[in-house]
């Protein structure tokens, strides 16, 4: 019998970049694999892997009543048609609302956080009442007899257990993984050397910090430069806008590449990672740095620190701490043997706790279980 699986998510590019793996062993194992998201550029890719898409007539940033309701109803609607024995949620918005979707419903749910958003990051520009109300709401549906709670990281693990998510249904899963075996350590490149941080373009991700920090050591004439590879996000309220970051990396001497599709010619140009996030589910940029054998300097927050190991794969700095950061950078730019040795250490890490078939069998794994347990009830 072949079991159907659902997964939601709220963009194209997202499930393409971070959750592709993860679908390719679920359908490896035998599972037919359904996406629904906002189809905007990558629904050939999608139907290229044969999967089949559901299009979502929502908006990434929004928890309004309204749009919330209208979300709710159409994932419903799908879910009666689709008739999946798997909805995999995957990130707070779809958890929520494709919970609330598959009340009464048959389907077994999985919800995946992939972190736990800028909602329980910061108090600035934060609606307290929203976060009360998504937390209470969001512990009830963890709860559930019939919902699995995925988590990246064991601080995330503590927050979903503070909510009433009961142990026994929640899983600790690190990611996605990545390919390490098209992803494969790169020689470092000639001098000067060169940071590169690779996301989106969000306050909540350090890029301020970052901005701040490679302007003093541009003061101090340290000779370093940095890259950053990525978009701004005009959906995220915590963004910076094209605009501000370019008048911001054209004083200092940044080059901003914006999106880039071949991450391989970024860290080919780059002798370390830099990550200064004030918290993360578990951070792809770091994990593909790492395969491609670079050192990392990162924030020691929850996310970060599952990758980025003080000492070991990496120099870590307090969040919001720009001195630090630059100091830190500085540190690793000026010790070539240091960055050699992390890079050497992060590969092997990878290779042994973040392989992409790794990743993928754990999830397959807790499929086949709970469709079991169903089964035996």
């Amino acid at each position: 019998m072949t079991h159907r699986i659902l997964y939601v998510v709220t963009e194209d590019w997202y499930f393409v970049s971070h959750r592709l793996p993860m679908a390719r062993a679920a359908a490896a194992a035998g599972y037919e694999v359904h996406v629904a998201a906002r189809f905007r550029r990558q629904r050939a890719d999608v139907e290229q892997e044969g999967y089949v898409c559901h299009d979502l007539n929502w908006r990434r940033g929004s928890l309004s009543p309204l749009d919330s309701f209208e979300a709710i109803r159409e994932i419903r609607a799908l879910i009666r048609t689709c008739g999946p024995d798997i909805v995999h949620n995957v990130s707070l918005k779809p958890v929520l609302l494709g919970s609330v979707a598959s009340l009464g419903l048959p389907p077994i749910v999985v919800n995946s956080l992939t972190g736990v958003g800028s909602l329980f990051i910061t108090e600035l520009g934060v609606n307290k009442m929203t976060r009360t109300v998504v937390q209470f709401l969001l512990g009830r549906l963890l709860q559930r007899t019939k919902s699995t709670t995925v988590v990246q990281n064991v601080d995330d693990q503590d927050f979903v257990a503070a909510l009433g998510a009961p142990s026994e249904r929640t899983v600790l899963i690190r990611g996605s993984g990545v390919d390490i075996e098209t992803l494969v350590p790169l020689p470092e490149p000639t001098e000067p050397v060169t940071a590169a941080y690779v996301g989106r373009m969000l306050v909540d991700k350090g890029v301020q910090n970052l901005l701040e920090a490679f302007a003093a050591l541009k003061d101090s004439r340290i000779p370093l430069r940095l890259i950053l590879a990525g978009d701004c996000d005009p959906e995220n309220p915590r963004s910076l806008s094209p605009d501000q970051l370019r008048s911001e990396t054209d004083v200092v001497g940044i080059e901003w590449l914006g999106h880039v599709t071949d991450i391989r010619d970024v860290w080919s140009r780059a002798h370390f990672a830099v990550l200064p996030s004030r918290r993360e589910g578990l951070p792809k940029s770091l994990l593909e740095a790492a395969a491609y054998g670079r050192a990392m300097v990162a924030t020691d927050v929850p996310g970060c620190r599952e990758i980025a190991i003080e000492g070991e794969t990496a120099l870590t700095v307090p969040a919001d701490d720009p001195v630090a950061l630059a100091e830190a950078m500085a540190r690793m730019a000026n010790d070539r043997e240091m960055r050699a040795d992390f890079g050497r250490a992060a590969r092997e890490l990878v290779e042994r706790e973040f392989s992409a078939d790794r990743i993928g069998q754990e999830t397959v794994d807790l499929y086949d279980r709970i469709l079991r347990h169903r089964a035996s009830d």
